[in-house]
């Protein structure tokens, strides 16, 4: 019932393409018929030289009609390739850019929960598979269908008693081909999966292998991926074997066939009733309606694996997505009044982590959420973003709920710089105006000289339109994390999120940086998380988080003077950064 379903999701991506596929079975209909025409005109070509002596003048005339038939064939099928591959690459990029738009609309509950090396395999090696096999389907599928069909016809109107023999024995090739394709659709959805699963551990091993190397888990690194490895191994020879039987077993069917077609029709050619080059004919026809077989097993076997990797690619595209949201309000003008309203949020019903929060931020204050590994500083920045709802409670954004405004006027409402940097291919310039593509050299200068990034820009080969790699690799930490704060202060969002937004710069050019951040926040609601205290002294308030509940909030010398939590906290940083000085 899987694989049916399966097949009519397919048929669904093919309808837009129907004219190219009535197209390519035309093709094949003249493709085949002149393949069946050529054996009519050999078997006369060898009738004129057996019989009556040989007739030169007839049997180049043949000739001549075989070499425009079989020059019909060859360019009917190169068209009918020509216009499969259309339909294939079609079908493929439909589906490709629909698992891409699926993939931007997924929550961030499902992409937190799933190896991105595995929804990368799902879009690259399964699609590849079900295009390599899709391809095939249209090529010798259909082709193979006519061929049967149409040998039958022509060995009917020859000779009705060696056709019947062709047909009893025909059922043995249909069992063959039956027989494998039932079991080997579980085996490649198998190794489907277990390709995604090494994929994974690449992706994984590549993105971080500064780590891999610093720990010295290259060894067990090579283990894990041995172990995958050695079960794709298995797993692959399991479905190979099983496929790889259609092919010998149907050559060993179609054998005794043309045997028989051969002895039954020497006996026939014996007695009168058919001349050698009906026989010849007839041998070519059988040989012809055998070929199919052999061919449409091995589609057969392809097909199941492109049923397989089309199983796991439909599944990924029919993940629930984010509710929409095209048909609510957006957020404007923004003051930047934020509350946190009896929260509660848990990333898995089992481990709580925010209960009954309650924050209330005034437009324009500094926040600073400050707190031990796992309190739930991050988690509080997804919830205002609106990365996860809220399990219970509200967030509200000007007293508008953020769940009855649009995400992205949301989002658009904070500018947001993480710890961890972002950058993709292209020019500095580029990268800087991300979040104002409008935005003029000029300004995005200014912004750059704001933020002390100007001066290490200026002395780049190209300056601003030097092209940077895939997340700036030739670029230092610091660097990258500058290019992300001047891309913040270029569009000079309502709001502001800094996530450890100065951890990878040096002390002194930290000291500018947050002389540049007190220009951005003012008259801005910012929220500042920061492990290292002394950047947030200046902060209105501060958030001491501890289990995903505000223990303690005040300024730096209120929170100081009470001598609790955060006094503890700041104590012990003050003293370790004393020691390590």
């Amino acid at each position: 019932m899987k694989d049916k379903a399966t097949f009519k999701r397919i048929l669904e991506y093919l309808k837009p393409y129907r004219s190219l596929i009535a197209a390519s079975m035309l093709c094949a209909v003249i493709s085949v018929a002149m393949s069946l025409y050529v054996p009519i005109l050999i078997g006369e070509a060898i009738d004129h030289i057996v019989y009556g002596g040989v007739d030169l003048k007839a049997v180049r005339a043949v000739l001549l009609k075989t070499l425009f038939a079989a020059l019909l064939v060859g360019v009917s099928q190169w068209c009918m390739n020509l216009l499969n591959n259309r339909v294939a690459y079609f079908t493929v990029q439909d589906i490709r850019n629909d698992m891409f738009h699926k993939l931007l609309r997924l929550p961030f509950r499902f992409l937190d929960s799933h190896a991105h090396g595995v929804l990368v395999s799902q879009m690259i090696a399964d699609v590849d598979q079900f295009s390599d096999g899709l391809i095939m389907g249209f090529t010798q599928l259909f082709t193979g269908l006519l061929t049967i069909l149409g040998t039958l016809v022509f060995m009917f109107r020859m000779n009705a008693r060696i056709t019947f023999i062709v047909l009893l024995v025909t059922p043995l090739s249909l069992f063959v081909a039956r027989f494998v394709s039932k079991r080997t659709f579980s085996m490649f959805t198998r190794q489907s999966e277990i390709r995604g699963d090494q994929t994974a551990v690449i992706h994984e091993m590549l993105q971080n292998i500064k780590v891999v190397k610093a720990f010295g888990y290259e060894e067990r690194a090579k283990a894990r991926f041995d172990g995958i490895n050695e079960e794709l191994r298995e797993a692959s020879l399991k479905a190979i074997f099983y496929s790889s039987l259609t092919n010998p077993a149907t050559r060993f069917v179609n054998a005794v066939m043309y045997a028989l077609v051969a002895l039954f029709g020497a006996l026939t050619v014996l007695n009168g009733s058919m001349t050698v080059g009906v026989l010849t004919c007839f041998l070519s026809y059988a040989n012809q309606y055998t070929k199919p077989f052999n061919e449409i097993t091995g589609v057969i076997t392809e097909f199941q694996n492109a049923l397989a990797c089309a199983a796991r690619v439909f599944a990924l595209i029919d993940e629930e997505t984010e509710v929409p949201d095209d048909d609510l309000p957006a957020l404007s003008e923004v003051q930047g009044h934020v509350a946190l309203s009896n929260v509660s949020f848990s990333y898995t019903p089992a481990r709580k982590l925010i209960e009954h929060l309650n924050i209330r931020v005034e437009p324009g204050q500094r926040v600073a959420i400050v707190g031990p590994t796992g309190s739930g500083k991050t988690t509080i920045i997804n919830l205002l973003m609106r990365f996860y709802d809220v399990d219970a409670g509200q967030i509200t954004v000007d007293a508008r709920d953020i769940r009855e405004v649009t995400r992205q006027s949301l989002r658009s409402a904070y500018g947001m710089v993480l710890q961890e940097t972002w950058l993709r291919s292209g020019t500095v310039a580029d990268n800087i105006r991300l979040g104002k593509p409008s935005a003029s050299r000029e300004e995005i200068i200014a912004a750059a000289k704001e933020t002390h990034a100007h001066s290490f820009i200026r002395r780049m080969e190209k300056g601003y339109d030097t092209e940077i790699s895939e997340d700036g690799g030739e670029l230092s930490q610091g660097q990258k994390q500058l290019l992300c704060i001047t891309r913040i202060m270029l569009s000079l969002p309502p709001m502001l999120i800094l996530d450890e937004a100065t951890s990878s710069i040096d002390t002194r050019t930290e000291l500018r940086i947050q002389n540049a951040f007190q220009k951005l926040m003012q008259g801005r609601t910012s929220f500042i998380v920061a492990h290292r205290l002394s950047t947030i002294r200046n902060a209105d308030t501060i958030l001491v988080m501890r289990d995903g509940s505000v223990v303690e909030q005040g300024s730096h010398e209120e929170l100081l003077r009470k001598a609790g939590f955060y006094a503890e906290l700041y104590r012990s940083q003050y003293e370790q950064d004393a020691g390590s000085s």
